[in-house]
């Protein structure tokens, strides 16, 4: 439609608009008392970059309430275009003292001028590629921080590790002690992780336990203690204009804790309540099953059961507590906004007087050997849920960056895993299915390939994880997975220091573990100078499916049958032989009674 049509119907609409106003019918201006209207359009449009009404200064149109009225820098508000009549009022059906039909003309005459006559040049976009994968990239250029800036000594050579950040007025502060569930009794299981939750949740000294709770909601402090297989971690989070009483609080919890004997028998009630659902959980069973079959009689196995929970004292917590909680066994670290000097003299403060020691002894080694075979645990799931694997390597083997790439391509890359293509992608057997190397610093820890199938279905998506570990044996990678391997371990390397706390926790876990130091230096270039003979090389020394052991959590009858198709069974693994587990009792991890 004509521009300057469309305008003059415009006009006509706003101006009978105005004509019936009930200012207008009384003979008044509607605009009367406000901004002079010539000099306030006139003005704008004068101002370089302003923008016609109804349309942004960048070009774009305004939204209609901006479009309906103007606001001038006092609060007024303007009719955008009934401001073109520039003669006052003069009476009832008017406007502006000129003829009605001049005034539509030249209203449309001055809307027609305002508008832009040429479309604005086009901004030319910069050269792209034809596919995304044609993108290049420079290459990443990272280096890794080195623990030596952040690592400090206190006189009574306490090691703390510190990293100002100056973002947030907070302070977190973490001291990991050695020994976890490494120290506990054979007889008494699960020791060391009562002892923990029982430092923060039993009081201290000074502070009954709820007393010490609404002392520490008071400070916005947060304040958790837990113990692991290796270490016990003691962390708070505090404001910073908080911190010093926080710290004292904190100390005095570590240092001399009450062990309150009725919140001590309100976790021992809890705990027993968590170990009578712990067979709920097929997934639950398969773990705990499977750290038997590679440990045997060792701590990495061992779980608590009624009799040990029931023997849990405050005698009992008194002594590992003082196994664990002294400064001779400990590494501090502190991120946050502080200053390093500082920080220093309040920790020597801090600890002065807390009996040093020393640090407990390493793990024990477990003596027992993984056997091969297919082991069964009954549960009646419609899902089998499925362990393979065997006894691997330690750490700091040399092997270890070449198998872990080659396990990148197995089944730890996820969607582009060998594992997931084959039996989710290709085959439809089982939603999810990884493969794991777990290595420890003291023994050799595991490998394992792990994923849940229907019953029917369970035999032939491990058929198919058996033969993807032997072609992975007998042939060698692609360059492109090798290449994507390697970029996936390389270009997420940043992470492993994307936050102050996990810095300080690798420099950390890296001084208790003696990790070589210049372990994080070399890693990429370690990666890089990997080939595919290497790989091969590691998977036929690492990875052997004669030596593994099959663990299958579910309901045998429909799993050892196989799928339709008949396009495998349980009896093709070890010569259909299969060990039949017992379910154990929840509480005495005894074998269960059979279900009548």
């Amino acid at each position: 439609m004509n521009l300057r049509l469309v305008a003059l119907l415009l006009a006509v609409g706003v101006i009978a608009a105005i004509a019936l106003s009930p200012a207008r019918r009384r003979g008044q201006d509607p605009v009367a008392g406000g901004i002079g209207t010539t000099s306030a359009v006139t003005a704008a449009d004068e101002r370089p970059g302003t923008a016609v009404a109804g349309e942004r200064p960048d070009g774009r149109a305004a939204p209609a309430e901006a479009v309906a009225t103007n606001t001038s820098p006092s609060g007024s508000s303007i009719g955008s275009i009934g401001a073109a009549s520039t003669e006052p009022a003069s009476g009832p059906g008017t406007a502006g003292g000129t003829d009605t039909a001049t005034a539509i003309a030249a209203a449309a005459d001055a809307t027609v001028a305002a508008a832009p006559t040429t479309p604005p040049a086009a901004t030319s976009a910069p050269d792209l590629p034809a596919r995304p994968e044609e993108i290049a990239f420079a290459p990443l250029a990272y280096e890794p921080p080195a623990s030596a800036d952040f690592r400090h000594v206190l006189p009574d050579g306490t090691v703390v590790y510190l990293a100002p950040s100056h973002e947030f007025p907070l302070v977190n502060l973490t001291i990991t002690f050695k020994g976890g569930a490494s120290l506990d009794p054979a007889d008494v299981p699960g020791l060391a992780s009562m002892t923990a939750r029982m430092v923060r949740e039993g009081g201290s000294r000074t502070l009954a336990p709820a007393e010490l709770d609404e002392t520490l909601d008071f400070l916005a402090t947060q304040a958790s203690v837990t113990a692991n297989e290796f270490f016990t971690t003691a962390v708070m989070n505090c404001l910073v204009s908080t911190f010093d009483e926080s710290l004292v609080i904190f100390l005095d919890l570590l240092r001399t804790p009450r062990f309150d004997a009725d919140r001590l028998e309100t976790a021992k009630a809890r705990t027993l309540e968590a170990l009578k659902r712990r067979n709920d959980d097929a997934s639950s069973i398969l773990a705990r099953e499977w750290k038997r079959l590679l440990y045997g009689e060792h701590f990495e196995a061992a779980e608590p059961t009624a009799a040990s929970v029931a023997a849990f004292d405050r005698d009992r917590l008194a002594e590992m507590h003082a196994l664990i909680f002294r400064p001779g066994n400990a590494i501090v670290s502190v991120s946050g906004d502080f200053e390093v000097p500082e920080m220093l003299a309040t920790l020597e403060r801090a600890f002065a007087g807390w009996e040093r020691g020393g640090p407990v002894a390493d793990p024990a080694v477990p003596t027992a050997v993984l056997e091969p075979g297919l082991y069964h645990v009954p549960k009646d799931i419609p899902q089998g849920k499925v362990i393979l694997g065997s006894r691997s390597i330690r750490r700091d083997d040399p092997d270890a960056i070449p198998l872990l790439l080659l396990n990148e391509i197995l089944g730890a890359g996820g969607f582009t895993s060998r594992l997931m293509q084959q039996v989710r992608s290709n085959e439809g057997l089982a939603y999810s299915v990884r493969s794991t190397i777990v290595p420890r610093v003291d023994y050799p820890g595991d490998f394992r390939a792990g994923f849940e199938s229907k019953n029917a279905t369970v035999a032939l998506a491990t058929k198919i994880v058996l033969d993807e570990i032997r072609r992975i044996r007998t042939e060698p990678v692609t360059d492109e997975e090798l290449e994507t391997a390697r970029q996936g371990l390389i270009e997420t390397f940043p992470r492993q220091f994307e936050s102050k706390p996990q810095m300080l926790r690798v420099f950390v876990n890296d001084e208790w573990t003696k990790r070589p130091a210049d372990f994080w230096k070399t890693f990429r270039a370690k990666v890089e100078a990997v080939t595919k003979e290497d790989l091969l090389r590691v998977a036929k020394a690492h990875l052997d499916p004669d030596a593994m052991a099959i663990l299958v959590v579910g309901d045998w009858d429909p799993i050892a049958a196989g799928d339709i198709d008949k396009r495998a069974s349980m009896a093709d693994f070890f010569g259909g032989e299969v060990r039949h587990l017992p379910l154990r009792d929840p509480l005495t991890l005894e074998p269960a009674a059979p279900a009548e």
